[in-house]
């Protein structure tokens, strides 16, 4: 009785060594994608004063601002590099405008702009296309307090389609996009948005076991 208890406990775990063994591979894998696509986009990334509906509508205004004035730093063609450049050139300007849209509100928050490497960001679809969750170089805003709720998008390639007159498949190619990665972000390619939670359950997982092996 013993014996058959042991066989199928060794069972058990075989199956789980199994089962961690296939989700570490498929992590690798999910991790890859995201990576390909993280190292050829800088997010755009708002984050309100407060959650009040005037300071979230705020944000909205100075979201507009920061799209159409970094349309114009970065030209047609640009590589990431040149853009991270420009960006990087610009960030006490565009720190400037987002206070000017602030200020012609009515509001005297201060706004301040910086260029990170490593921000997180969820999962998120647009009307059309969508990024994986992970981590991210960011052009990041905040107004005030920066208590609010958040907005994102891509300030490169120009993906948010309220500030170019192209389509997402056509600015993610000029930025260097291969077809197979303009095809999941799109979702010409079938089941993107499944591979994306996955990506998000995996970054998860992750975190939960460094925190698990640190502590």
């Amino acid at each position: 009785m013993q014996q058959k208890q042991n066989r199928k406990l060794r069972r058990w775990e075989l199956a789980l060594l199994l089962g961690v063994a296939v989700a570490a591979l498929a992590g690798v894998w999910l991790d890859g994608q995201q990576s390909a696509l993280a190292d050829k986009v800088i997010r755009l990334h708002v984050i309100a004063h407060s959650d009040s509906p005037e300071d979230q509508a705020l944000k909205l205004q100075v979201r507009d601002r920061i799209l159409a004035e970094s349309g114009e730093l970065l030209s047609g063609g640009a590589t990431l590099e040149q853009a991270r450049a420009a960006l990087q050139d610009s960030l006490a300007e565009l720190a400037g405008i987002g206070a000017e849209a602030v200020g012609e509100a009515g509001y005297s928050y201060p706004v301040t702009a910086s260029l990170e490497d490593g921000v997180w960001f969820p999962t998120k679809q647009y009307p059309d296309f969508a990024l994986p969750a992970g981590r991210y170089t960011a052009l990041r805003l905040v107004i005030g307090d920066g208590g609010g709720q958040n907005w994102w998008c891509v300030v490169f390639p120009p993906l948010c389609l309220g500030s170019v007159t192209e389509t997402a498949a056509q600015a993610a190619a000029e930025g260097g996009f291969s077809q197979e990665e303009i095809a999941l972000l799109t979702g010409e390619e079938g089941g993107y948005v499944v591979k994306f939670k996955a990506i998000e359950l995996w970054e998860q997982l992750r975190g939960w076991l460094e925190e698990r092996s640190s502590a």
